[in-house]
């Protein structure tokens, strides 16, 4: 009907698994006016299937607000872990029950280890995909070490807030990655899509020690060295965050020119 009517349609902030294109979504994707891909890898593919009405910008998340609520008990900022799972990457694994018990073994390095608190995040709460379940689980194991802080469900920007306050992040959630990535918190992805695996690239030159593709998950302390690795490498990290994300961000608002929009209607 849009097309008919003449309308221009716009895919925006997209990622699209390279595999996956067929024909099919070839067709369908010939049909947009622009394309906005948010990572590299997805840029790329698209390219390459000739679809030259694509550009390449970050997530428009990275430029989210975020409102910083009081810190509940526990939680303290700038030596807490936050940490997201999802039952999206339960789901993607290969060994079942790899990936929670991967959790299961760095929440205890974290308490054994550390003097760390720990934030359990949920950023996804539907009644069909909670992450909220899995957390619970990692709560009810840990809380009586003191050391367990549960987040309960708010908005995006305030979820950012209690992200930003974090030291490091360990998540399964992209926009929880953003989050954390945009306020320049070292972040370790437990990914299973190109869209963890574009961003971080594109971020850090480099997917390798940044994501952690769930369906190589065979040992349970995978998760555990990926850590200890971002641990080793924080103050690197930040050098490299403070260099480069206020000129990445700031790409986000090409689109202004891309549409033809004035720079002041944001």
């Amino acid at each position: 009907m849009l097309d008919k009517a003449k309308v221009k349609r716009i895919l925006w902030g997209a990622s699209v698994e390279p595999d996956n294109i067929d024909e099919r979504m070839l067709q369908d994707l010939r049909g947009y006016h622009k394309i906005w891909a948010r990572e590299s890898l997805t840029y790329e593919a698209l390219l390459a299937k000739g679809l030259t009405q694509t550009f390449l910008l970050p997530d428009p998340a990275f430029v989210l607000d975020r409102k910083d609520l009081p810190l509940p008990d526990g939680f303290v900022e700038g030596n807490t872990v936050g940490i997201n799972v999802s039952p999206m990457i339960i789901g993607y694994e290969k060994s079942q029950g790899m990936a929670l018990l991967n959790y299961v073994n760095l929440v205890r390095y974290i308490v054994d280890e550390t003097d760390m608190q720990v934030a359990l995040i949920p950023h996804v709460v539907w009644s069909h995909n909670d992450d909220r379940k899995p957390l619970s689980q990692l709560y009810e194991m840990f809380k009586d070490t003191g050391r367990m802080v549960m987040i309960e469900d708010h908005n995006a920007e305030e979820l950012k807030g209690y992200i930003a306050r974090c030291r490091f992040m360990v998540v399964a959630r992209t926009h929880a990655s953003i989050a954390a990535y945009s306020t320049q918190v070292p972040t370790l992805v437990v990914g299973y899509s190109v869209k963890a695996r574009g961003i971080a690239k594109d971020i850090f030159g480099t997917e390798e020690n940044y994501v952690l593709p769930v369906q190589s998950l065979t040992h349970e302390n995978e998760l555990v060295k990926g850590f200890q690795w971002m641990m080793d490498h924080e103050a690197d990290i930040k050098e490299h965050y403070a260099k480069m994300m206020s000129n990445y961000i700031g790409k986000v608002y090409q689109i202004q020119s891309i549409l033809g929009l004035p720079k002041n209607e944001r």
